[in-house]
């Protein structure tokens, strides 16, 4: 009997501390869409209006609300953009809305730690705010959703819609302007920094120190009159990494001298050590 009831009390033990697995009421979803070379990622919570009547209701006309359920409704830029016609830069913003029956204000909020609306509303935090007109829909939207409509590489609509609601702002991206950029740098040729990039990375994968030199040469040379101090300490050490001791010690000295110019203490000890080590 006593091991009966030791038994019958492990078992309750083990179903009181498993987990029960439910579904949540209000769904989370993540939504990524592409705009021409931006990249749009939307996370959000989404309720259903199971019967109720939900805005001017369940959401009331004239204070924020989270837009959605739960943890903030956040979305992410990886480029700045144009909403609505004013700019907002790139980075992750909290989504929030004050519903009203005749507009709506759509806001971009620089906290997205919250759960629901702030705790404290800062002004300062509001990136971004613009308005948009509420459509009436012929259908019924049974739950809360958030979308990318009439996408073009230049351009989408964020949407809204719930109930028999639509809200929608255009997001513009600055696709031309990226595009333009990347055939000048090519058409260009690399610059002063992808080649200092090349050298770095092959002297310190010891790869190819000829071709680390050469690089690393193009870097001082498309510097103009003002060399960066570190370019001319990776050639010293490339240089006496090939054997040159004198060239490299020549070059240590301009590094020190630009390093003593911009007060870089760290960059006058290194160069002051190598100068005094490779003279030996």
């Amino acid at each position: 009997m006593k091991k009966y009831t030791l038994l019958c009390m492990l078992l309750i033990s083990g179903v009181l501390s498993a987990q029960i697995a439910t579904p949540q009421a209000s769904p989370i979803s993540k939504v990524d869409q592409t705009v021409g070379l931006t990249q749009i990622s939307l996370e959000y919570h989404r309720p259903s209006a199971k019967g109720r009547a939900v805005y001017g209701e369940l959401v009331p006309y004239g204070k924020n609300w989270r837009t959605g359920a739960n943890e903030n409704t956040t979305i992410t830029f990886s480029q700045d953009v144009i909403i609505n016609g004013k700019s907002l830069a790139k980075g992750k913003y909290a989504l929030y809305t004050t519903p009203k029956a005749d507009s709506w204000d759509i806001i971009f909020y620089k906290d997205t730690d919250n759960w629901g609306l702030p705790e404290n509303w800062i002004e300062e935090n509001v990136a971004l705010k613009t308005s948009a007109k509420p459509e009436s829909l012929n259908r019924l939207v049974e739950t809360f959703t958030i979308s990318f409509n009439n996408v073009t590489i230049d351009a989408a609509n964020l949407e809204l819609s719930w109930e028999k609601t639509l809200v929608s702002v255009k997001i513009e991206v600055p696709t031309q302007e990226t595009v333009l950029k990347s055939i000048e740098n090519v058409m260009n040729g690399p610059s002063a920094k992808d080649y200092y990039a090349s050298a770095q990375y092959f002297y310190q994968s010891n790869t190819d120190l000829n071709k680390a030199l050469l690089w690393i040469n193009q870097a001082i040379s498309l510097s103009g009159e003002k060399v960066p101090f570190w370019y001319y300490r990776l050639k010293s050490l490339i240089q006496f990494k090939l054997g040159d001791k004198k060239g490299a010690i020549e070059t240590a000295k301009l590094s020190l001298a630009g390093a003593t110019t911009e007060k870089n203490e760290d960059y006058i000890k290194q160069n002051k050590d190598s100068i005094e080590l490779w003279s030996k």
